[in-house]
Protein backbone atom coordinates (compact mmCIF):
# COMPACT_ATOMS: atom_id res chain seq x y z
CA UNK A 1 0.00 0.00 0.00
CA UNK A 2 0.86 3.59 -0.78
CA UNK A 3 0.27 6.93 0.92
CA UNK A 4 -1.43 7.11 4.53
CA UNK A 5 -3.50 3.92 3.88
CA UNK A 6 -1.19 2.00 5.76
CA UNK A 7 -2.09 3.03 9.10
CA UNK A 8 -5.46 1.96 8.45
CA UNK A 9 -5.10 -1.65 7.30
CA UNK A 10 -7.50 -3.48 5.15
CA UNK A 11 -10.45 -2.93 3.98
CA UNK A 12 -8.83 0.81 2.71
CA UNK A 13 -11.46 3.72 2.09
CA UNK A 14 -11.48 3.23 -1.23
CA UNK A 15 -12.43 -0.89 -0.66
CA UNK A 16 -14.85 0.40 1.45
CA UNK A 17 -16.40 2.85 -1.07
CA UNK A 18 -15.94 0.17 -3.64
CA UNK A 19 -18.42 -2.33 -1.85
CA UNK A 20 -21.03 0.40 -0.78
CA UNK A 21 -20.90 1.38 -4.84
CA UNK A 22 -21.21 -2.45 -5.35
CA UNK A 23 -24.06 -2.84 -3.19
CA UNK A 24 -26.06 -0.21 -4.45
CA UNK A 25 -25.21 -0.94 -7.88
CA UNK A 26 -26.12 -5.37 -7.76
CA UNK A 27 -28.40 -5.00 -4.83
CA UNK A 28 -30.33 -1.91 -4.04
CA UNK A 29 -30.78 -1.16 -7.69
CA UNK A 30 -32.56 -3.72 -9.07
CA UNK A 31 -35.30 -4.20 -5.57
CA UNK A 32 -36.12 -0.79 -6.54
CA UNK A 33 -37.71 1.35 -9.44
CA UNK A 34 -38.13 4.89 -10.54
CA UNK A 35 -36.87 7.43 -8.38
CA UNK A 36 -35.58 5.50 -6.17
CA UNK A 37 -33.27 3.56 -8.56
CA UNK A 38 -31.84 6.89 -10.58
CA UNK A 39 -31.35 7.94 -6.88
CA UNK A 40 -29.06 4.73 -6.70
CA UNK A 41 -27.56 5.28 -9.85
CA UNK A 42 -25.94 8.64 -8.76
CA UNK A 43 -24.87 7.47 -5.71
CA UNK A 44 -23.02 4.40 -7.15
CA UNK A 45 -21.58 7.02 -9.86
CA UNK A 46 -20.36 9.77 -7.09
CA UNK A 47 -18.86 6.64 -4.93
CA UNK A 48 -16.99 5.39 -8.61
CA UNK A 49 -15.83 8.81 -8.40
CA UNK A 50 -14.27 9.12 -4.84
CA UNK A 51 -13.13 5.41 -5.48
CA UNK A 52 -10.85 6.80 -8.75
CA UNK A 53 -10.02 9.93 -6.40
CA UNK A 54 -8.09 7.49 -3.67
CA UNK A 55 -7.09 5.29 -6.13
CA UNK A 56 -5.13 7.99 -8.72
CA UNK A 57 -1.18 7.55 -9.13
CA UNK A 58 -1.28 10.26 -11.42
CA UNK A 59 -1.86 13.15 -9.58
CA UNK A 60 1.41 13.76 -8.87
CA UNK A 61 1.14 14.79 -13.00
CA UNK A 62 -0.89 17.41 -12.44
CA UNK A 63 1.03 18.65 -8.81
CA UNK A 64 4.29 18.64 -11.47
CA UNK A 65 2.46 20.22 -14.33
CA UNK A 66 1.14 23.50 -11.87
CA UNK A 67 4.22 23.62 -10.16
CA UNK A 68 6.16 23.85 -13.32
CA UNK A 69 3.95 27.35 -13.92
CA UNK A 70 5.00 28.47 -10.58
CA UNK A 71 1.35 27.94 -8.80
CA UNK A 72 0.60 25.29 -5.69
CA UNK A 73 -3.35 25.45 -6.87
CA UNK A 74 -5.68 25.50 -9.61
CA UNK A 75 -6.97 28.82 -8.29
CA UNK A 76 -3.65 30.49 -8.15
CA UNK A 77 -3.21 29.66 -12.00
CA UNK A 78 -6.83 31.17 -13.04
CA UNK A 79 -5.98 34.20 -11.05
CA UNK A 80 -2.92 34.24 -13.18
CA UNK A 81 -4.52 33.17 -16.40
CA UNK A 82 -6.98 35.68 -15.80
CA UNK A 83 -4.50 38.60 -15.09
CA UNK A 84 -2.86 37.63 -18.45
CA UNK A 85 0.86 36.85 -16.35
CA UNK A 86 1.47 33.82 -18.75
CA UNK A 87 0.85 35.51 -21.86
CA UNK A 88 3.94 34.94 -23.22
CA UNK A 89 4.30 31.44 -21.83
CA UNK A 90 1.07 30.18 -23.79
CA UNK A 91 2.68 26.80 -25.10
CA UNK A 92 3.92 25.76 -21.68
CA UNK A 93 0.55 27.17 -20.24
CA UNK A 94 -1.01 24.94 -23.15
CA UNK A 95 0.69 22.03 -22.12
CA UNK A 96 0.11 22.28 -18.64
CA UNK A 97 -3.71 22.51 -18.97
CA UNK A 98 -3.57 19.67 -21.19
CA UNK A 99 -2.51 17.48 -18.30
CA UNK A 100 -4.62 19.22 -15.82
CA UNK A 101 -7.82 18.76 -17.85
CA UNK A 102 -7.09 15.09 -18.82
CA UNK A 103 -6.58 14.00 -14.99
CA UNK A 104 -9.65 15.83 -14.15
CA UNK A 105 -11.42 14.12 -17.04
CA UNK A 106 -9.71 11.13 -15.70
CA UNK A 107 -11.42 11.10 -12.46
CA UNK A 108 -14.58 12.22 -13.40
CA UNK A 109 -15.01 10.51 -16.58
CA UNK A 110 -12.85 7.67 -17.56
CA UNK A 111 -12.20 7.10 -21.05
CA UNK A 112 -13.01 11.08 -21.75
CA UNK A 113 -9.32 11.76 -20.82
CA UNK A 114 -7.57 11.40 -24.04
CA UNK A 115 -7.05 13.93 -25.89
CA UNK A 116 -5.73 12.56 -28.55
Amino acid sequence: MTGPQWLYGRPTAAELVAAVADFLDNEVRPAVGGHLSFHARVATNVLRTVQRELTDASAGEAVDALAGLGFTDEAQLATAIRAGELDDRAPELLAALRILVGHRLGVAHPGYDRLD
